[in-house]
């Protein structure tokens, strides 16, 4: 389940010659993410009873309210836990400006527990290739994604390539190039190791797999350099 703060409140667009209201940032990193974590005490037995009964869109409303007090460009999820039930993800999507913020909110949660864990950025899916995406009419599994990649000391420049692209739209093959690789690496990771993405419109010779690519790029921080497959 997931849920994004980016929501418009009224039925039409704003006229585009009216400025953007000015949204107010916190001055203090660390009282706002004390704030933030006084209101979702409040909201939690709320947000379980919506969780519970399968219905999370009743506690939207409040949970973006709670997320733009703490900075006005933060977004949120909430997920499958990987270890809990439930995850919290509270993201700046990892942009610098607001990094203070979610560093803040991080430091103040609560230890994880059985029903609840906590991240400031989307966390890799344990298994990609087990997950599949519905786009349309279209079910994309991510088991039949193949990278080439080529590593230039700690970045790496990655082609993606399934099978299926050939049968989406311009628009969503883009978003099936970036969704496997943020899947396999998580947000963070994919930020700080990925420097170039390019679909590829045939299987590159060479390829690996999602999970072959996850170990090549994890091991980055060890000195793993080279070329992984060849570009097409």
């Amino acid at each position: 389940m997931r849920l994004f703060r980016r929501k418009s409140t009224t039925a039409d667009p704003p006229d585009p010659r009216t400025a953007w209201p000015e949204q107010h940032v916190p001055e203090d990193p660390a009282v706002a993410a004390e704030t933030f974590w006084q209101g979702w005490y409040d909201l939690l037995p709320m947000v379980s009873a919506a969780l519970g009964e399968g219905e999370p869109h009743r506690v939207e409303h409040e949970l973006c309210q709670l997320v733009e007090a703490l900075h006005p460009r933060l977004h949120f999820s909430l997920e499958r836990g990987r270890r809990s039930i439930y995850a919290l993800v509270v993201t700046g999507q990892e942009d610098p400006e607001v990094r203070p913020y979610t560093d803040a909110w991080r430091a103040a949660a609560p230890p994880d527990d059985a029903i609840w864990e906590y991240h400031d950025s989307v966390p890799p899916v344990p298994d990609p290739t087990e997950v599949t995406v519905n786009l349309g009419e279209h079910r994309i599994s991510l088991a039949d994604v193949r990278v080439v990649a080529q590593v230039d000391e700690d970045v790496v420049d990655v082609a993606v390539f399934h099978p299926g692209f050939r049968d989406l739209d311009e628009a969503a093959r883009l978003t099936m190039t970036f969704l496997p690789l943020d899947a396999t690496l998580g947000e963070r990771l994919a930020a700080e190791r990925l420097r170039r993405v390019e679909t590829a419109e045939t299987e590159p010779a060479g390829a690996i797999t999602l999970l072959e690519f996850r170990e090549l790029v994890r091991g980055l921080g060890a000195g793993t350099s080279g070329n992984v497959g060849a570009a097409d």
